[in-house]
């Protein structure tokens, strides 16, 4: 749950009541549960680093493949040791904007959804005691991009590190995705196939 405002300088307000504190791709295991393991290639190209909320406000992320157009996804700053072993603060507000989200098997195959634009920077909070505000960035990617089929319980964020595409960080989030058009519709072809050989055989 959450509360927007607009501050002084137009920058948006998020006052979120829960936060995931994502710290290594071990603790990202704990938070999400069970999921299919990552390829190889994603694993040591694209370690989990990424703090990220996925239709923030909506505590079960849930997205509509029927309904909904676009998807947000808030990226928060992040504090890792990287692959030097050196502490790396990811700032969303200053690196370029180049991301991708969907499915982890969309992402790993080179697709995924591309943000609308370049973000808003937001205000975001803990909401706990008096911590101070941090800046953000909120992205939109279209729903119908994301590779998603209705049955995935994760999605994922990458962010490339240059623009090859090769290498960067990404981030995960618990989902639950309804209104898998693709299926009804091959529902609907099968049973019209169905009634057919019916028909055929009366």
């Amino acid at each position: 749950m959450r509360e927007d405002s607009k501050t002084r300088n137009g920058t948006k307000s998020i006052n979120l009541t829960r936060r995931r504190l994502i710290q290594g791709a071990g603790a990202t295991a704990v938070t999400v549960g069970a999921l299919p393991l990552l390829s190889k290639t994603a694993a040591a190209h694209f370690p989990t680093e990424l703090d990220i909320d996925v239709q923030p406000g909506n505590e079960e992320n849930f997205v509509d493949l029927a309904k909904h157009e676009s998807v947000e996804v808030v990226v928060y700053p992040s504090q890792f040791l990287n692959s030097d072993g050196r502490t790396e603060t990811f700032d969303p507000v200053e690196r370029p904007v180049r991301y991708r989200l969907g499915s982890w098997t969309a992402l790993d195959g080179g697709n995924g959804a591309r943000p609308l634009n370049d973000g808003e920077t937001v205000e975001t909070s803990s909401g706990h005691g008096d911590q101070e505000n941090e800046k953000s960035l909120s992205l939109e990617f279209p729903v119908a991009e994301l590779g998603l089929e209705g049955d995935e319980e994760a999605v994922w964020l990458y962010w490339e590190r240059d623009k090859s595409g090769e290498h960067g960080y990404s981030g995960v989030s618990k989902v639950r995705v309804y209104g898998n058009a693709v299926s009804d519709q091959d529902l609907v072809e099968r049973l019209i196939e169905v009634l057919g050989d019916t028909n055929e055989s009366t």
